[in-house]
């Protein structure tokens, strides 16, 4: 019975970690400045931008290092370049909102 709750616990690790780590990266690259989950901000939430990019990840990657203006009403979202290394995780966490 032991064996099958630590089965239980380490498949839930394995699936939850990814997420809590990409969600640790927005607050320490401060996109949750900004941006939500579901409560707007000054930007898009996070849900509005997986909508909008539908699985593109290269756009949401070059949103974080080259910025976006335009797209999402009149406040642009400045570059990134603090974000540059973190950017392809980022980008696969925001699309799975």
């Amino acid at each position: 019975m032991k064996a099958i709750a630590a089965v239980f616990t380490a498949t839930a690790l394995l699936v939850a970690g990814p997420a809590l780590a990409s969600e640790d990266l927005s607050k320490k690259h401060k996109c949750t400045t900004c941006h939500d989950a579901s409560a707007k901000k000054i930007g898009p939430t996070w849900k509005e931008i997986a909508a909008k990019r539908k699985g593109d990840k290269a756009s949401v990657i070059a949103a974080i290092e080259k910025g976006v203006k335009g797209e999402y009403g009149k406040v642009p979202m400045p570059p990134q370049p603090g974000a540059k290394a973190d950017a392809d995780e980022l980008a696969t966490w925001i699309l799975t909102h």
